[in-house]
């Protein structure tokens, strides 16, 4: 048996969230504990609890943080140079590429349902889409109607959600990708 971990320096919380992201992916949030997870990082759970107060508060972290990366993909895209045109075309287009690119944490913030953690993780979630909804209306070359802008949403969440898991990165269907904004956008400009 190989020695535990024993101070919680030694574990960050980068390391416990990596694992715990992985971990929750592969066997779901119903059936990962905190002692689980101890176990892969060869520490005691109380190493854990130092960092998170439950697995719900750890599970929210991790969320949070894929949220926070997508968050600032649209920021880094609408900050962009590009006319209004563009940069719309590039928001839905990046929102895909983060969605392939990232799959595990894609699955994470849009996939898995928990009533222990639904709450707290649609905060997240409903921040993220303002922006989006945001970013959107404002590029748009006419007012859309919320429903619109839910549509084009679903249409884009419905495309990553379909290649997830049978392609290993955005490369792999960005052809495909790129069509389907292009055919998204005719809906919003039309």
């Amino acid at each position: 048996m190989s020695p535990r971990k024993t101070t919680s320096q030694e574990l960050t919380r980068e390391i416990i969230l990596q694992k715990a992201r992985t971990t929750f992916v592969e066997k779901g949030f119903q059936q990962v504990s905190m002692r689980s997870i101890a176990k892969l990082l060869g520490c005691s759970h109380g190493a854990i609890y130092y960092h998170f107060k439950n697995k719900a508060e750890l599970f929210y972290a991790i969320v949070e943080e894929d949220f926070s990366k997508l968050n600032y993909w649209l920021e880094e895209t609408i900050q962009g140079s590009e006319d209004d045109s563009t940069k719309l075309y590039n928001v839905l287009i990046r929102f895909i590429e983060f969605g392939l690119n990232h799959q595990s944490q894609y699955e994470i913030m849009f996939l898995v349902r928990n009533t222990e953690v639904d709450s707290l993780s649609q905060e997240a979630a409903n921040y993220s889409y303002q922006k989006f909804a945001q970013a959107v209306q404002s590029l748009a070359k006419k007012k859309l109607e919320i429903i619109d802008v839910w549509s084009a949403f679903i249409a884009l969440h419905g495309f990553v959600s379909h290649y997830r898991g049978y392609v290993d990165n955005f490369e792999e269907a960005k052809l495909a990708a790129k069509s389907h904004v292009n055919f998204i956008l005719k809906g919003l400009n039309g």
